[in-house]
């Protein structure tokens, strides 16, 4: 995986095999900053990326400049990996090692934009537990938006607070955002 823009553009980041991961693949990404990058400014964002596995999502942010990223996972070897990873780039992330569902019922932070990316093999239940946690404990700010990253097979688009879906490849992002 390679951080696509910012202070780190170009940076490759090799994570170890042992990791639990799927990165979002650069075309996904490079799409999905694309988007953002015509709605926010990075040095004003504060982000969670959940399941964040190789912490991917949250060195791009970092590397653009946002204020605040954390990064949750419940595998210790990605949380030590993003410490490890982003002490030697010198990015503010702050990763907790905690299972997702459980944070999100007693999160103590607000982000601009959440960002989860759990396994594809989740059943849709669970996808939708995620949106459902984090509009029921109002953990986006003003103009906020939770973005889900799911396989074509996983359908979002019934559930509450759906705003658009974007397809790379076979990522697809869904985004919600406040009614």
């Amino acid at each position: 995986m390679r951080i696509i823009s910012g202070q780190h553009k170009g940076r490759r980041i090799t994570a170890p095999k042992k990791l639990p991961v799927r990165p979002t693949t650069d075309m996904a990404k490079e799409g999905l900053f694309n988007i953002l990058n015509n709605t926010y400014h990075f040095n004003k964002l504060q982000v969670l990326e959940l399941f964040s596995g190789s912490g991917n999502i949250s060195y791009e942010f970092a590397s653009r400049g946002a204020i605040a990223v954390t990064a949750v996972d419940e595998n210790v070897d990605c949380i030590k990996f993003i410490k490890k990873t982003s002490e030697e780039l010198e990015l503010d992330i702050t990763a907790i090692r905690s299972d997702v569902f459980k944070y999100l019922e007693k999160a103590p932070i607000k982000a601009d934009i959440i960002f989860a990316d759990p396994p594809y093999d989740f059943d849709d239940s669970q996808f939708q537990k995620i949106a459902d946690l984090v509009f029921q404990n109002d953990l986006l700010n003003e103009y906020g938006v939770l973005i889900i990253e799911h396989s074509k097979h996983t359908k979002m688009d019934n559930v509450e607070h759906f705003n658009v879906g974007r397809r790379y490849g076979n990522s697809i992002f869904s985004f919600f955002k406040v009614k």
